[in-house]
């Protein structure tokens, strides 16, 4: 009873509320432009985000925190190492693999002399400043001699070419780790690629060779300074490229993975241009029919209005409130799309059913009465779940910019679709009852004077009339419309076909197996070439560094941050055992067995081998490019300790295998735990991968329980909680359905996909919720009558909304971005699955599955005798008969 009631009295208020709209037309229909319009002016201050680390990387991660921890210990610019990546920030650095088409030997002699010349080319890059030229020596990264630290491998390669030119034969390169002739041990696991080698080692052939160049960016200036170095790196490898066609070179900085993220928006401006287009033409089309008074191609376009009215408010917040743009927006008008369209064809549905004879008023308010109730709960849904995603609990930046965005423009469009498309609705009913024409505003002339006209003026002014049609098809007005036709004279009689349904149950059965199918084998992306645009830099070192450089993981760092004994035995097997299963590097285990050396040779006490220690690793050369790699400090008694300690490793786990580097990151967290040295591991790449399946999940789990939620709330307030009830099991199913089929189409699971996710529960509510709605409240007939009732008042919204946004899902396909081909295929999905759910699934599940609707039968009662009176009846005779009739 109490939903009744509650169901009324917001039905009244909506009512009233048309009532007022249509009262004032003008102020409603001029507001959300004005407001838009303020609004939009604050494009000025459009900023974009370039911090791709703030956007994508979990927030609260305990990898920042490692970082900042290793940053304190060991300072990026006094690093004195000559290993790939070794450090704890990526920082600004140019990096290029060199390789031939031909799969030639990149350790040949021409090779060889092509790769020290780029790299004197790059060496002598110059960045002009006022008064001063930069080159890379006056911004790159120290050793103690004040020279640049360059790739070792480059040292390789001259004392390659100097080998030969020596005709020196002794000399050779192993892998992954190699000699030089001052004794030192270097690795180059990460700077030769595809290897084949010998036995012992020893390389025979590479096929590609990568450099790398660390550049300090201390200040803001040197900052600056090192960006545009970048760029001239770039061009100059591209220069180098065409004066070398024999031989591929795939450049790559630590400016082109946010350049190419927003590239994204760049190369999509005239496929999204040409997605407002078929929009355009597509709801002006769907809003058309012959009859050119009872046409609506005009709200069709300002129902594109309104939505572009909302983004653009929206937008003109975030810039006003200090956010920053970045690619993951491209999102969202498609969500704008789908839940606005459906909101006006369904406002325009309930006007079809409308009587023509009634004030413009009136029409109105029983409008806002039949629609405005779904489309408030629909929103508000929307509101809840995209809110969540928006709240402190989402861990990923981009995901809850996205979702405040999508929460600030769909309030918007609730706003602008009660008041400017409501007046909207009001101005073209007062052109239908003038029986002006729908387009040209221009009054149509009576049948009879048509007659006169020529025929192409009579196709274009044709109309019925109120004095033609009789009270029985004045109710049939609209059902020239095509789609209005289609359902109710042949889709719903054959999708309720007892012939039909067996082959519909097996069809969603065997949505069901590949939906299961896929949802075994969803896999989680925190790849970040899975973001940009695909003709970029980005993809194509990323390609190239996976064919030729994923035999080994990226350097760990092993950081020890405690003052432990060195010197004693244990400790050093302690240290050795959290090593095991890696490739040792940095000399490490040497270092370890010279610490034995000292501790077996000599007896000295702590003081006195500390010192010695210090002083071993200042004068030994095999130990030099450790002396940074240990940190002492002095006490009150003028004893020196070892405060800290790190060595660099590498996992024998494959870069190209996710799962791999998730496992062995996990592994050491709890070894580092457990052991009784403590340590931590670190890598720049940690800082993305880190707890970023719980932070992924985080935004869609908690959209779902808010959903759940809103739904259980809702049942109070809907006319049926069997409604809620339906409405749950179909956003499970379509949300199960999707996450199948969009791994079983390689998508993975990652931000974009996860906040498309929480699109599609929307999404679903919005198109299911209407037909279970009238399903569920139906009274008396067949559950078949309600079924095809149901598809006759709201599939025509749903037909309209669903191909307006396919049409324009369309052209997002064609998009060279990974970015928008994982929004392409999720969307298309979503909208695909539900489609399917609202005009198959359902119709024939709900044909013999609850709520029951058997026919209510009066129970015979005296009162409900009705009596009749005597009737004289007169026969040819002239004689008067009395027949008394009583009817119950």
């Amino acid at each position: 009873m109490l939903r009744q009631v509650l169901h009324r009295g917001l039905r009244t208020c909506f009512s009233r509320l048309g009532h007022f709209i249509a009262s004032h037309p003008v102020f409603f229909a001029s507001a959300p432009v004005l407001i838009s319009i303020l609004l939009g002016a604050s494009f000025s201050r459009y900023q974009v985000e370039e911090s791709v680390e703030h956007l994508l990387a979990p927030q609260h991660s305990l990898a920042k925190i490692e970082r900042n921890l290793v940053n304190s210990l060991f300072p990026v610019n006094r690093s004195k190492h000559r290993l790939y990546s070794d450090l704890q920030t990526p920082g600004r650095y140019g990096r290029v693999i060199v390789t031939s088409f031909q799969k030639a030997n990149m350790l040949d002699q021409h090779h060889t002399d092509l790769i020290l010349k780029l790299h004197a080319a790059v060496t002598k890059i110059q960045v002009p400043r006022p008064g001063f030229n930069y080159t890379f020596a006056h911004i790159c990264i120290l050793n103690n001699d004040k020279t640049c630290i360059v790739d070792d491998i480059v040292h390789v390669l001259e004392e390659l070419k100097n080998a030969r030119a020596t005709n020196r034969t002794n000399f050779a390169i192993t892998y992954p780790i190699t000699h030089l002739k001052d004794g030192r041990a270097v690795y180059n696991g990460h700077q030769l690629g595809g290897v084949t080698v010998h036995s012992k080692d020893r390389v025979k052939s590479a096929e590609a060779i990568q450099l790398t160049y660390y550049l300090q960016s201390i200040n803001s200036l040197n900052d600056m300074v090192a960006e545009r170095w970048e760029s001239s790196f770039c061009d100059t490898v591209r220069l180098f490229q065409k004066s070398n066609s024999k031989v591929k070179m795939y450049p790559y900085t630590s400016s082109s993975l946010r350049e190419d993220f927003q590239k994204t928006s760049r190369v999509s401006e005239r496929y999204l241009v040409t997605s407002l287009i078929l929009v355009v033409t597509m709801a002006i089309l769907c809003c058309s029919m012959q009859d050119c008074v009872r046409s609506k191609p005009w709200l069709g376009l300002l129902g594109l209005v309104s939505i572009s009215l909302a983004t653009l408010t929206a937008a003109g917040i975030i810039n006003l409130t200090g956010g920053k743009y970045n690619s993951t927006f491209l999102g969202v008008p498609f969500v704008m799309l789908g839940h606005g369209l459906y909101g006006t064809f369904e406002m325009l549905s309930s006007w079809r059913k409308t009587k023509e004879d009634q004030h413009v008023k009136e029409r109105t308010a029983a409008v806002y009465a039949d629609s405005m109730l779904s489309f408030s709960l629909t929103t508000a849904m929307y509101l809840v779940t995209f809110g969540i995603g928006a709240s402190p609990f989402t861990n990923i930046e981009a995901a809850r910019i996205f979702c405040c965005n999508s929460c600030i423009a769909i309030f918007f469009n609730y706003l602008y679709v009660l008041s400017f498309y409501g007046s909207s609705l009001v101005f073209t009913g007062y052109i239908e009852n003038n029986y002006q024409h729908s387009i040209f505003c221009r009054k149509v002339p009576k049948p009879d004077v048509l007659q006169e006209k020529p025929a192409w003026y009579r196709f274009l002014l044709t109309a019925r009339f109120s004095e033609d049609t009789t009270e029985g098809e004045e109710a049939n007005t609209y059902e020239s419309h095509l789609l209005v036709c289609f359902l109710k004279r042949y889709y719903c009689d054959w999708i309720t076909n007892t012939y039909v349904k067996p082959f519909v149950v097996l069809f969603y059965l065997i949505y069901i197996s590949f939906a299961l199918m896929g949802y075994l084998q969803v896999s989680e992306g925190s790849d970040l070439s899975n973001i940009v645009a695909t003709a970029t830099q980005t993809i194509e070192y990323t390609t190239a560094q996976q064919k030729y450089f994923s035999n080994y993981s990226p350097v760990i760092g092993f950081y020890i941050y405690e003052s432990i004994e060195y010197w004693n035995t244990s400790v050093q097997e302690d240290v050795l055992e959290y090593t095991k299963g890696f490739v040792r590097i940095s000399w490490f285990e040497s270092y370890l067995n010279y610490l034995r050396k000292l501790n077996v040779t000599t007896g000295l006490p702590k003081k006195n081998f500390t010192d010695m220690l210090r002083n071993s690793f200042l004068k030994a050369p095999q130990f030099s490019h450790f002396q940074e790699d240990i940190i002492f400090s002095k006490k009150y008694n003028d004893e020196v300790d070892v405060v800290a300690s790190r060595m660099f490793l590498v996992a024998k786990t494959m870069e190209t295998n996710r799962e791999e580097l998730y496992d062995l990151l996990e592994t050491l967290r709890r070894l580092s735990v457990t052991s009784k040295v403590k340590f931590i591991v670190f890598n720049p790449s940690f800082v993305y991968m880190d707890r970023y399946a719980s932070s992924l999940g985080a935004p869609l789990h908690n959209s779902c329980i808010s959903a759940l939620f809103l739904l259980f709330f809702s049942a109070f307030l809907v006319a049926d909680s069997l409604i809620n009830v339906w409405i749950t099991l179909t956003v499970v199913s379509v949300e199960f359905g999707v996450i199948g089929f969009m791994t079983l189409w390689k998508v993975e699971l990652d931000c974009i996909s996860v906040l498309c996710l929480i699109y599609g529960i929307n999404y679903t509510i919005d198109n299911c919720a209407p037909l279970l709605s009238t399903f569920v409240l139906g009274k008396d007939f067949t559950r078949t009558k309600w079924v095809k009732n149901a598809l006759e008042v709201h599939g025509v919204a749903i037909l309209q909304s669903y191909l307006c946004y396919i049409v324009g899902l369309i052209p997002l396909a064609a998009v060279p971005s990974n970015l928008t081909c994982t929004l392409f295929r999720c969307l298309f999905l979503i909208a695909f699955v539900t489609f399917f759910h609202c005009f198959a699934i359902l119709p024939v599940i709900l044909t013999f599955l609850p709520p029951s609707k058997k026919k209510r039968k009066e129970k015979k009662n005296p009162e409900n005798r009705e009596e009749i009176e005597c009737v004289e009846m007169v026969d040819i005779d002239s004689t008067r008969v009395v027949d008394q009739i009583t009817t119950v």
